[in-house]
């Protein structure tokens, strides 16, 4: 069995720490901590340790030419819907395109290193909590209040997921970052 890990870009530090506070006075669901708060591009379930090196490189290649944009967090929403809520995120304002076309490109970095991303259609969002299929509507509309300042992104990290155990968050250690073009 391989290992867990994803390509993600993370908003600066005070982006996340400014969504955590605005988030912790609002109780009633376990909230994403700062520290894993990220927009994953791509997702791979399980990469052998043979296809690690050519994952890196793969991804290095794929995104070195892209240049930095402008991005920014507003809107919300829940997946797969507000009304039975798996996921409840916040969404992308600016860069959504962006980050699409980034998106593409590590998951082909992953295929042609020969480690298939999942099959999920991309959508660019934050998560923000897991409720377990509940009604998120409320959430929404609280989290619709939300905006954060622009921000370039300018690098994407390779990063290793643990599973913790039932119940607790995965551990996230990133193995590789990659800048974009300035």
């Amino acid at each position: 069995m391989g290992t867990r890990m994803f390509v993600a870009v993370y908003p600066p530090e005070d982006i996340r720490e400014e969504l955590a506070d605005f988030l912790s006075v609002r109780p009633g669901l376990t909230w994403t901590g700062p520290e894993q708060m990220h927009l994953t591009l791509a997702f791979f379930g399980s990469v052998p340790d043979r296809s690690l090196e050519p994952l890196e490189e793969n991804l290095e290649s794929a995104v070195r030419s892209v240049e930095s944009f402008p991005c920014g967090l507003h809107g919300a929403g829940a997946f797969p819907h507000p009304d039975s809520a798996a996921v409840v995120w916040l969404g992308v304002e600016d860069g959504a395109e962006d980050l699409t076309r980034l998106a593409r490109k590590a998951r082909g970095a992953g295929n042609r290193a020969g480690v298939v991303p999942d099959g999920k259609a991309f959508h660019p969002h934050l998560t923000l909590a897991r409720p377990g299929r509940t009604n998120a509507t409320r959430w929404i509309r609280v989290l619709e209040t939300f905006t954060s300042r622009i921000w370039t992104v300018d690098e994407v990290h390779l990063v290793e997921s643990t599973l913790q155990g039932y119940g607790h968050r995965p551990r996230h250690r990133t193995v590789k970052t990659v800048p974009l073009t300035p």
